[in-house]
């Protein structure tokens, strides 16, 4: 096999020496407060994107940051072999807020970092050798991960093979999961509600399927719900919404509302596979990020920002259904715009307008991720913009 050549020079770097390998906007952001985003040239700009649905808090949230700042002065760091009350606390926090029953957390750094743990572990209970996808799904870009991704084989997966058989399905394949799910299938994971595929919201009956099959075949169910959990969808979980619970669920992007940290909840009778050495991890469960998960999960409940959650998504179907949008989909502040026109195009205006949002793999839906504290005032300035745009 040919080996491409290696650099002779340094000429081939970029000028800011970072790896050009995202798409970048076109803004500069010096700093944030509250939901806005504040550039060199002044602007302020509502930030419906929220850094990838991360940002649920807004910026500079007085609790959040006296949540981080107090332990920090503490103590910022320390390994897993060392018992901490602020991970006992966190955890414990975290389970409670779930409420289904997965009452054992593991506490790791990213969302593909939680579902590699979920994959791993469920294989390691089964012993099977094939995971079953569904179409459209994201869940990371590691060896396990990018396996599940719908598309990444093809667009950027790099990997010589996957660590499994993959297999993906769809919704309309509800009558015929018992031939897909099988002796073989170790897991069958889902994103409840899809991000990267434009907010699509999963059919219940579909999810109730899987799970009816998964306890027949004593295959493992995991919910991806990095992008979905959190209270994103208006309740504690995509699970909640549902009234599905599923052997594992993964979580991440809002549960720092800033500050890196990811969880896997496992049910009981997953967590009894787990010993001395199973799982691994230098930095998931430091004292930082579980005092943010801690205020973060108070600051929730304490403000009411479930409800709120709920009030705007629906305020947002109501009232933004104007200019080039037809439709909504999704849930909560996972909301996925539908437009009749490219949604980059849409985008872009929007930017123009003072407006961050962000799109999708389907390329007329426009997805909104904004943060929960979010008012009915911005919802209007989001309408009154999307009218002024051509349809």
């Amino acid at each position: 096999m040919q080996r491409p050549l290696a650099a002779t020079t340094s000429s081939q770097a970029p000028a800011d020496h970072l790896a050009p390998v995202y798409a970048q906007f076109p803004l500069q952001v010096t700093d944030a407060r509250g939901v806005y985003l504040h550039t060199p040239d002044g602007r302020r700009v509502l930030d419906l994107y929220g850094g990838h649905a991360v940002a649920v808090l807004g910026y500079g949230h007085p609790r959040w940051l006296a949540a981080l700042n107090t332990q920090a002065q503490a103590l910022c760091f320390q390994t897993n072999a060392v018992p901490l009350d602020v991970r006992t606390r966190a955890a414990t926090r975290l389970a409670r807020f779930c409420g289904l029953g997965l009452d054992t957390v593991f506490f790791v750094n990213s969302g593909a970092e939680a579902n590699e743990n979920a994959l791993k572990l469920a294989c390691k209970m089964t012993g099977g050798t094939e995971v079953v996808a569904v179409r459209g799904g994201f869940h990371g870009r590691t060896a396990a991960a990018g396996a599940v991704t719908w598309g990444a084989k093809e667009k950027w997966y790099g990997f010589p093979s996957a660590p499994f058989e993959v297999k993906f399905i769809s919704p309309e394949d509800i009558d015929r999961l018992d031939t897909v799910i099988g002796a073989r299938t170790a897991a069958v994971i889902v994103e409840p509600v899809q991000g990267m595929a434009g907010a699509v919201d999963l059919p219940k009956a579909f999810l109730e399927a899987l799970r009816l099959r998964c306890s027949e075949n004593g295959t493992v169910l995991i919910f991806d719900e990095v992008q979905c959990g959190v209270g994103r969808t208006g309740a504690p979980f995509a699970a909640n919404l549902y009234g599905v619970t599923p052997d594992i669920i993964t979580t991440a992007k809002a549960l720092g509302a800033g500050f890196p940290v990811s969880a896997m909840l496992v049910a009981d009778h997953v967590a009894s596979y787990l010993e001395l050495d199973s799982l691994g991890t230098t930095f998931g469960g430091g004292p930082l990020a579980c005092a943010v998960v801690e205020a973060v999960i108070d600051i929730i409940e304490s403000e009411n920002l479930l409800e709120n959650v709920r009030a705007r998504s629906a305020q947002i179907r109501e009232q933004c259904l104007v200019g080039p949008v037809t439709g909504t989909q999704g849930a909560g502040l996972l909301l996925g715009l539908r437009t009749s026109r490219p949604a980059k195009e849409v985008h872009t205006e929007l930017l123009q307008q003072n407006i961050l949002t962000g799109t999708s793999a389907d390329p007329h839906v426009l997805r909104i991720l904004a943060p929960y504290v979010l008012t009915s005032e911005h919802v209007e300035q989001l309408r009154d913009a999307l009218a002024r745009i051509a349809p």
